[in-house]
């Protein structure tokens, strides 16, 4: 907010005046010219200098309230206007989004851990009126009144809770603020919270509780993997206990693969049939003896 007081504007009118009296007064005297040119003279150049002391101009971000002694008269848009010294004031009030810090906060949640917490606020004026003639310093109590409600919300919520739903907290905050600033002509256009500071052992006790929890994780992985490799070892071996040869394929391919150096290796192979055949021996045997 810029304000514009009219003491000085109305300082060099007076001071102005005073020098045209005092050299009018000595021409008077000279008698270089008469006293009703020099009258009229004088009142032109009053009205002249009135007339430029009370140009003002509004930049086109700003709007301009008007002033008539002390009354609010009107609002003035973005542009040159002008202004009546002495009786009428002008203040600016800048209408861009501005940005206000919120300092570290030091709040207990609610599950009694303490953590700092600082946010910013993005706000913009919507009536420019309001926002001088309702309220002090507008800038400083919506970063007040944002401070305030970011320890209310804060401190009934959570450390989890904190941690994973800022943005929706942000938005929480920011509807709480804005309701309350509305009436003084001002808007919330954004809350952000930048960041949370967590004591030194809370931290040491959450990097624990992650690192269990991907060792949960790895153990939970390695069973599932040793699990579904043990079913299809069975489905191997039924497979290749019905094809005729196929466990002895299997065995020597097994053979091949223990055994890196060839010409070390000694195999002594038998026949299929002498298997089958002791087989068939051993289920006579047992049959005899039933």
């Amino acid at each position: 907010m810029d304000e514009m007081s009219s003491n000085n504007p109305l300082g060099s009118l007076i001071s102005l005046l005073l020098f045209l009296g005092f050299g009018g007064w000595f021409l008077a005297k000279a008698g270089i010219v008469s006293g009703g040119l020099l009258s009229f003279g004088g009142l032109l150049i009053f009205l002249a200098a009135l007339a430029l002391i009370g140009l003002r101009v509004v930049n086109q971000y700003e709007r301009a309230v008007i002033l008539t002694l002390g009354k609010y008269s009107s609002t003035r848009q973005p542009g040159l206007t002008w202004i009546l010294p002495g009786i009428q004031r002008m203040m600016k009030v800048d209408m861009r989004i501005i940005t206000a810090s919120i300092p570290q906060q030091e709040v207990i949640t609610k599950d009694n851990v303490p953590v700092g917490t600082n946010a910013v606020v993005y706000f913009k004026v919507i009536s420019a009126e309001k926002a001088l003639l309702e309220i002090e310093n507008f800038g400083r109590a919506v970063k007040e009144y944002g401070q305030a409600a970011l320890r209310d919300v804060v401190g009934g919520i959570e450390l989890d809770t904190l941690l994973a739903e800022r943005e929706q907290i942000a938005e929480e905050i920011t509807k709480i603020v804005d309701q309350a600033t509305s009436a003084w002509g001002v808007k919330i256009t954004d809350i952000k919270i930048q960041d949370i500071e967590l004591p030194a052992d809370m931290k040491r006790v959450m990097a624990k509780q992650a690192e269990s929890e991907r060792e949960r994780r790895a153990v939970i992985i390695r069973a599932e993997g040793e699990y579904t490799a043990a079913e299809k070892l069975a489905q191997a071996a039924e497979r290749l206990s019905k094809i005729p040869g196929g466990l002895s394929l299997r065995t020597l391919a097994t053979i091949e693969k223990i055994n890196p150096d060839p010409s070390k290796t000694v195999i002594f192979a038998l026949p299929v049939e002498v298997f089958e055949g002791l087989k068939s021996l051993g289920d006579f045997l047992k049959e005899k003896k039933q």
